[in-house]
């Protein structure tokens, strides 16, 4: 899987660079595609992840895919993808602020036009709250990626739900459930958790099922 990401990496970057007008950020020389890769893939892989892994990061690319036709620019929501939980530390609130100051970063290094690199950045932090607005086709489609666990089968959302508990595994039991489930709530009060038309049409119903279900098992004794 490593290779296969790693390629895919290369691809993008190199088709957003393509893509990039003739006032790209960065004129000078930059780092090959694959150094970025690396880097990123070393910080997926880092120990104290158990669900924001490189199988995360796969699936979210995966899904990115499939509802390819519904963004914009598909290319620049990969980058987001890739970037939108490099930086994870579980006891921090800050990960996704971090993660879009990685992106900026490196994808000004890696010669990508201003208006290329504001957009991947507003991406990043757009996961913050999952909240796109009408119109926002990229940010609808990262979104609808990164939340598509939510509509998983049974058996993957049990075993996504143990994933996050060992992330949080410093987390008491009773602040857990009480933190976890105000999450559950806050997302099944929300009117809409997916926004591209095959995340309405296919994984909205699956995806409230399964939080509500959650959500009565922790208020379970």
């Amino acid at each position: 899987m490593r290779d296969d990401l790693r390629n895919a990496w290369i691809r993008t970057l190199r088709a957003a660079q393509n893509a990039a007008p003739d006032q790209a950020a960065t004129p000078t020389p930059t780092p090959l595609p694959g150094a970025y890769a690396d880097d990123l893939l070393a910080r997926w892989a880092e120990p104290q992840r158990r669900y924001h892994t490189t199988a995360h990061l796969k699936a979210v690319l995966d899904h990115v895919d499939a509802l390819a036709d519904h963004a914009e620019d598909p290319d620049l929501v990969r980058l987001a993808a890739w970037f939108h939980d490099a930086v994870y530390l579980p006891e921090r609130s800050t990960n996704e602020e971090r993660s879009a100051r990685l992106a900026e970063r490196a994808l000004r290094e890696a010669g990508l036009a201003e208006n290329q690199v504001r957009e991947v950045v507003r991406l990043v932090l757009l996961t913050v709250t999952h909240a796109p607005a009408p119109g926002d086709t990229n940010g609808q489609v990262l979104c609808d990626a990164d939340l598509a666990i939510l509509a998983a089968a049974p058996d993957a959302y049990a075993a996504y739900t143990a994933q996050v508990r060992e992330e949080y595994g410093f987390v008491p039991d009773d602040a857990f459930r009480e933190g976890r489930g105000a999450v559950l709530r806050q997302l099944l009060a929300l009117p809409r958790l997916f926004h591209t038309p095959y995340g309405s049409a296919h994984w909205e119903g699956p995806a409230r099922e399964n939080l509500a279900a959650e959500l009565d098992r922790l208020l379970t004794p």
